[in-house]
């Protein structure tokens, strides 16, 4: 490549303000090829009479996926531009990984590439579509969320806008998906002292009201529980300062109100110490994300109603803390249930299931399409699956092939768990109750024998139970999200919801 000269430093852009610029470029297919730009980057690197050719062949070996390389100076409305590595160009969908790997890698380049642009203090920053306008939208704006609400320094906030004209909706798409999942996340991370079960439920009814109108939020009281006789998730709150709360959520998005809701159940416990099971004290702050289950469940409502989606939806998640004191459950306790089973509690830190079996047992109320719960149930999903995928245990080959499918698209990955009577019997087989939460032979397959409790307190055919412990946090297994909650799988329930909108099958 021959020599460039440098044009002179970039000017203050169209706004006034100074914005970078987010380019993608394909691997070469031969050693000896000129670089492969997306359309933008072909687009940009014209206006600039070849320069970022000329520069990214003198400036080092080919860029590697979800690699970089920062040039300044190239135009006056770009002081600064980032070239992102975006791997093989049409990659499709790698079975081996079950993902859509054109989508992960555009997602993982274009956060890259907007946190450089953050880390330079530009106020703002485009971003080439990358031939998928939404996944750009997801890395930009999932990669450059800080929770930062009680730092007093803080990283410049970046605003990420789309390059260009093509893919408007889809980028607006992605930038609501990214925004659902980052509430999660921001609910997750938020310590406990500030997310009480009442304050959780306050934030969701904002958020939700700012949306749809199409959304009622009722913020059910302790009172109310007892009416309902949920005895298995008050003996969980009973333990604790803080009052318990139902949180119930109506989104009414079909055009017919009496259409079968899909209904999500998500665990809701804003602080996990064990109770009298009490946790090792290292790590245990990471428990004010024991809640993560309701926080991705609202979250991916608000989202849902935020995108009209053209069905309903019921979001039920039980909240309170799980505190050890005088009026705490102890081990061997017996409590019941909304639907009358009894349930011996041999561990007060096996507590998530217990608030879970009376909202599925509530979630039959109202005739749904399916019902599937979240949850940051067991260590040992975490051990099975580590923070690959999020471990989904049902009998509906119907629900699990959207779920499935829904996370291919998303990159947020399902794995399918066995629910066989064999772990049925470990947790039926009690001596003082229906029921015991935990199995008979302790830590022995305990994710599939928490699932088999939560079966029974299941009738409907079409349930799904995610267990999303593995998944609740990410150090930097995935590129795009940054350390801390990942508030997975957010994204995965969104297109999920979406793909049930779209399946007229009658279930």
């Amino acid at each position: 490549c021959p020599r460039v000269e440098m044009p002179a430093a970039g000017r203050t852009p169209r706004g006034g303000r100074p914005c970078g610029l987010v380019l993608g470029v394909y691997a070469k297919e031969k050693e000896e090829a000129v670089p492969q730009f997306t359309n933008a980057g072909e687009t940009f690197d014209r206006l600039v009479s070849g320069k970022l050719t000329e520069l990214l062949c003198i400036s080092g070996p080919p860029l590697k996926k979800g690699k970089i390389r920062l040039f300044h100076g190239l135009h006056q409305d770009f002081p600064s531009v980032v070239v992102v590595g975006l791997g093989k160009k049409a990659a499709g969908v790698n079975d081996q990984e079950n993902w859509n790997e054109d989508k992960e890698n555009i997602r993982t380049a274009v956060a890259v590439g907007c946190r450089q642009v953050q880390d330079l203090e530009v106020p703002c920053v485009e971003v080439d579509p990358c031939g998928d306008a939404q996944s750009a939208a997801e890395g930009a704006v999932l990669g450059l969320y800080e929770y930062n609400e009680f730092k007093q320094e803080k990283k410049p906030v970046v605003t990420a806008q789309l390059h260009g004209s093509d893919g408007k909706e889809a980028w607006q798409k992605g930038v609501m998906f990214a925004e659902g999942q980052n509430l999660a996340r921001y609910l997750m991370e938020a310590p406990a002292n500030y997310i009480t079960p009442m304050k959780f439920a306050e934030v969701i009814e904002q958020k939700l009201r700012s949306v749809n109108s199409n959304v009622k939020v009722h913020i059910r009281s302790k009172a109310w529980i007892e009416e309902q006789q949920m005895g298995a998730f008050l003996s969980v709150a009973k333990g604790s300062d803080e009052p318990p709360v139902f949180l119930e959520i109506h989104y009414s998005g079909s055009a017919n109100a009496n259409d079968s809701p899909l209904v999500f159940v998500g665990k809701g416990v804003t602080f996990d110490s064990g109770g009298i099971s009490l946790k090792p004290s290292s790590g245990m702050d990471a428990m004010r994300a024991d809640m993560g289950g309701a926080a991705t469940v609202c979250s991916a409502i608000m989202t849902a109603a935020a995108l009209n989606l053209p069905l309903n939806i019921i979001g039920l998640t039980p909240l309170c803390e799980n505190m050890p004191s005088s009026r705490a459950n102890k081990p061997g306790d017996v409590v019941r249930a909304k639907n009358g089973k009894t349930i011996q509690v041999d561990n007060t830190d096996a507590e998530g299931r217990l608030l879970l079996a009376d909202a599925l047992c509530y979630a039959h109320n109202f005739n749904a399409r399916a019902i599937v719960n979240a949850a940051t149930l067991t260590g040992a999903m975490d051990v099975a699956l580590g923070s690959a995928a999020t471990g989904v245990f049902t009998s509906s080959s119907w629900l699990w092939s959207h779920l499935y499918e829904a996370s291919i698209l998303t990159g947020d990955r399902v794995w399918r768990m066995p629910l066989f009577e064999h772990y049925t019997k470990q947790v039926t087989d009690c001596p003082l109750a229906d029921v015991s939460n935990v199995g008979k032979y302790s830590r022995a397959g305990g994710a599939c024998t928490a699932a088999a409790f939560l079966k029974e307190f299941v009738t409907v055919a079409n349930w799904a139970h995610l267990d999303i412990a593995g998944v609740m946090s990410n150090k930097d297994e995935v590129p795009y999200l940054g350390k801390g909650m990942a508030g997975r799988p957010t994204r995965t329930l969104v297109e999920f919801a979406t793909r049930l909108s779209k399946d007229k099958q009658s279930v």
